[in-house]
């Protein structure tokens, strides 16, 4: 499978300046030839209607930022992974630490939004990190491995491609004022970890990308390793030139 750029631009911009840099981020992909990578956008909610007239039939993938645990119901704010799939979203990021923290999602509702976007065909990308004290700790591998034997319980896969499983520390998030990223060589450590976890649970070798302070100096060194199959990319992802180069990498 191809490597991923995933662009997470999160609560960043306002609707005309998601409009336009979607419009700027199309026409590099489309005049770039060094571009190998599949590219996916993720904006925030009011900006997914016409971003995805705009990617209609391109390059350039749309993802969600969140979905639903379900597909209809009492839900207030939430939004339905059924509209998300027949607006041309085809991916969503479940479980980043932001909302983890932030919304208090805990793995149970995790779990459910898996399975929900997996039962509409969207692919989840699914968030997993450990903070400092796990670090430091050396409890790092034991909170991940058990992080995600909780998220994917009972979930099924198809394919490979059906499920990304999103590696991004996070004492290494770029919105962390002592943010720095991880070491190519540490990263690529726990991918492997992670990727022989995921397996024995779904039994498939799933991608797994990298997240947490990726900008255009590190990039490439990320995405040499063997065991990175992709990232993804927040502050980084709002600077058109700054993203580009992520991606020609």
């Amino acid at each position: 499978m191809k490597k991923i750029i995933i662009a997470n631009w999160k609560m960043k911009l306002d609707y005309k300046s998601s409009l336009a840099l979607a419009k700027q981020v199309l026409a590099s992909v489309k005049k770039s030839q060094k571009i190998k990578s599949e590219v996916v956008i993720c904006p925030d909610y009011l900006s997914i209607t016409p971003l995805a007239k705009i990617f209609h039939s391109s390059p350039v993938k749309l993802g969600a930022q969140d979905s639903a645990m379900t597909d209809r119901g009492a839900f207030t704010g939430e939004v339905s992974a059924a509209d998300l799939s027949a607006l041309g979203v085809k991916y969503v990021i479940v479980g980043h630490s932001e909302r983890r923290e932030h919304l208090h999602e805990n793995s149970s509702i995790i779990n459910a939004k898996i399975k929900t976007s997996l039962t509409y065909n969207l692919t989840p990308i699914v968030c997993v990190g450990e903070k400092l004290m796990e670090k430091k700790s050396g409890e790092a591998r034991k909170y991940l491995s058990k992080e995600l034997n909780r998220a994917l319980r009972g979930v099924k896969i198809k394919s490979a491609a059906d499920l990304i499983i999103a590696y991004e520390p996070i004492w290494a998030i770029s919105s962390s004022s002592s943010a720095r990223a991880m070491s190519a060589m540490e990263a690529e450590e726990i991918q492997k970890f992670l990727k022989g976890r995921a397996a024995r649970i779904l039994h498939k070798n799933l991608r797994v990308i990298y997240g947490g302070s990726v900008n255009s100096k590190n990039a490439g060194e990320f995405l040499q390793q063997k065991n990175i199959d992709g990232l993804l990319v927040g502050a980084a992802s709002i600077n058109n030139t700054e993203f580009m180069s992520i991606c020609s990498q």
